[in-house]
């Protein structure tokens, strides 16, 4: 669901009722979660009654609303945004930055990068730039994007064994994504990565035995092996600044002791 700058016009009321009703919420149950009562809530949502701005920044809350459009939601209400916006350089955040340096570092030699909410790659390890030495130069000129070099046929693409799945869930993904965020920037990223080309599924891609992983692997080829990960991603706990709270941290878990292994031996 998208909600259009004419929406966001009417007030904050609108806006609160369709985030209400993507999250399956009924007026009375956010009611209780917000300790407020159903006549006042939809006294908000039709704009008889105006929010304070702890009852917004608490609605929001109980509705899982992202930070970024809790500012939205704040300024629709009339009041100022509670959340910055600090860049990624800005010295204030050169705390966090050596934080997220000295993780991804620690987990070499296993892949490691940090994406922003667009998927724009802001941090990446040794274990990450090896198994992109052969895509496209193109696609490694900043900003590199984590899921233009996956799926486009010139990226990663070719040498994902199981493409035709591991594309399905970097798409659902996005999509979950796009539900949670109403990006427009994002959604338009969805379309262009879902219009890749993908090639007929070819059965030598496939293992001959089912292997016994516990989650779906990225398999992918690198210098005539086929390496196994399992992937991870994490973010921040209680953001309050919306950069922090868009980055997420994913780390390729190698899935068999042969990618361990080949690992090792690449950045011995």
């Amino acid at each position: 669901m998208t909600i259009h700058a004419s929406t966001a016009e009417k007030g904050v009321g609108p806006l609160l009722r369709a985030w209400r009703e993507q999250r399956r919420v009924s007026q009375l149950e956010l009611a209780l979660r917000a300790d407020s009562s159903a006549r006042h809530i939809s006294f908000v949502e039709t704009g008889r009654s105006r929010p304070s701005e702890e009852m917004v920044l608490r609605l929001a809350e109980h509705l899982e609303v992202p930070v970024r459009e809790r500012n939205a939601l704040l300024l629709a209400a009339g009041y100022a945004p509670r959340y910055p916006e600090t860049p990624l350089d800005d010295p204030a955040l050169g705390a966090l930055r050596e934080g997220i340096e000295r993780l991804i570092s620690g987990y070499e030699p296993y892949p490691a990068l940090v994406v922003d909410a667009l998927y724009n790659v802001v941090a990446a390890n040794r274990g990450v730039m090896t198994l992109v030495d052969e895509v496209c130069p193109a696609l490694l000129e900043p900003p590199l994007n984590a899921m233009r070099l996956a799926l486009h046929p010139r990226g990663l693409a070719p040498r994902i064994r199981n493409l035709r799945a591991w594309r399905g869930h970097l798409l659902e993904q996005m999509e979950r994504q796009i539900a949670l965020h109403r990006s427009e920037p994002l959604r338009a990223l969805y379309e262009e990565v879902a219009a890749y080309p993908v090639p007929e599924a070819d059965p030598a891609d496939e293992p001959s035995e089912p292997v016994p992983y516990f989650a779906l692997p990225l398999r992918l080829e690198h210098e005539g092996r086929t390496l196994s990960f399992i992937s991870s991603i994490a973010t921040f706990n209680t953001p309050m600044d919306v950069t922090v709270a868009e980055l997420a941290i994913e780390t390729l878990l190698p899935a068999d002791p042969a990618t361990v292994k080949h690992l090792q031996a690449l950045l011995s």
